[in-house]
C-alpha cells in the first residue's frame, strides 16, 4: 500500500507544483530520478502508453488526460465485484483505482470494434439514462448522427422492436401533421393535448426513431442501471460495449471498458473518443448523404 500511495503521490505532487507530466521528457525524468524500483516500472508503463497509439484507429490514449478525466477511480473499496478485480492497481485512501493501462488496451479493442461496425454500415445505439449524462448522450448522438436512449430504457425496445416501432411510426406522422399545419383545424384545448403527446413521444423515442431495425450494438454507459438493455441485446445476439466501474460484472458486456462510470468528466472522454471513432470511421457516401441533408434543412 506504501508503494502504491508513493507513485500516485509523485504524480499528484508534480501537478500540485504546475509542473505536470505532459510529455516523455518528464516522464523520463521521473524515472531516471526515483530509487524506487515500482516507481520506476509505472512510470515506464506511462511512457509506453503515452507513444502507444491505435494505429489503425489514429486516435491517441493520453494515460494523463485519462487520470485528469477521472477514469482511473472506482467505487469504495466496500464495493466491488470479483470479475472486475483484474483491471485494478490497487486501492488509495479506501477507494480502488483502476490500471489505465489495461483500461487503455480494452478501450482499444472496443474502439476498433466500433470502426469496423461503422466502416461496414452497421447500427449502435448509445445507452445512457443517468441523469447527470442525459444531455451529454444526446448531444454525442446528434452530432454524430447515432440512436441513442437517454430516458428509461423501454422494456422490448429490442425483443419487441415492431411494436416500438408502431409507437415511432406514430411519432413520425404527428409531427408531419403538426409541421404541415394539419392540426390547425383542431380546437386549442385538442392542439395542446397533441403537442402534449408528440413531446411524450420525443422523450421516450426521439433518440431512436430513425431506427428501421434492430441495431447490430449497445453502448451502454451505466451496466447495472440499464441491466435491462444488456439481457434483450444477448437474446438477440447483439454485440454488448459497455463502461464496467469496480461494483459491475464486466463479463456482462463482450467489449467491457474497465472506467469510472460515475463521473460525467469520465464519461464524456470516453464518448469523446468514440465520437472520433465514429465520424472517421463513417463511409463516404454516408458522409455525403448526411451533408445533402444538412444543406436541405438549413434550406
Amino acid at each position: 500500500m506504501f508503494i502504491l500511495n508513493t507513485i500516485y503521490d509523485i504524480i499528484y505532487s508534480v501537478k500540485k507544483q504546475g509542473e505536470r507530466i505532459k510529455n516523455r521528457e518528464r516522464l523520463n525524468k521521473a524515472l531516471i530520478s526515483s530509487k524506487d524500483l515500482s516507481v520506476k516500472i509505472f512510470c515506464a508503463k506511462l511512457i509506453n502508453m503515452t507513444e502507444s497509439k491505435t494505429k489503425k484507429l489514429e486516435i491517441k490514449l493520453d494515460p494523463e488526460e485519462m487520470m485528469e478525466a477521472g477514469l482511473h477511480f472506482g467505487h469504495k473499496t466496500s464495493k466491488i465485484h470479483p470479475k472486475i478485480k483484474p483491471y485494478l492497481y490497487g486501492a488509495r485512501n479506501g477507494v480502488y483505482i483502476f490500471d489505465l493501462e489495461k483500461t487503455a488496451e480494452k478501450f482499444k479493442e472496443a474502439l476498433t470494434f466500433i470502426k469496423s461496425l461503422i466502416s461496414d454500415g452497421k447500427i449502435m445505439v448509445l445507452v445512457g439514462t443517468k441523469i447527470q449524462i442525459k444531455a451529454l448522450v444526446e448531444g454525442v448522438g446528434k452530432e454524430v448522427n447515432i440512436p441513442y436512449v437517454n430516458d428509461r430504457w423501454l422494456g422490448g425496445a429490442i425483443t419487441n422492436f415492431s411494436m416500438i416501432k408502431k409507437s415511432i411510426d406514430h411519432l413520425k406522422e404527428l409531427e408531419e401533421k403538426r409541421d404541415s399545419g394539419e392540426l390547425a383545424k383542431y380546437t386549442k384545448k385538442e392542439r395542446a393535448g397533441f403537442d402534449k403527446e408528440i413531446k411524450d413521444l420525443e422523450r421516450k423515442f426521439g433518440g431512436i426513431k430513425d431506427l428501421k431495425t434492430i441495431p447490430d450494438a449497445i453502448f451502454v454507459l451505466d451496466m447495472e442501471k440499464d441491466l435491462l438493455a444488456i439481457k434483450e441485446a444477448k437474446l438477440k445476439g447483439i454485440t454488448v460495449l459497455g463502461l464496467a466501474d469496480t461494483n459491475i460484472n464486466p463479463t456482462l458486456a463482450d467489449y467491457p471498458i474497465p472506467a469510472n462510470d460515475d463521473a460525467i468528466s469520465s464519461v464524456k472522454y470516453i464518448l469523446d473518443r468514440v465520437k472520433e471513432v465514429v465520424v472517421k470511421s463513417r463511409p463516404k457516401e454516408v458522409k455525403e448523404s448526411k451533408e445533402t441533408e444538412e444543406v436541405k434543412k438549413e434550406k
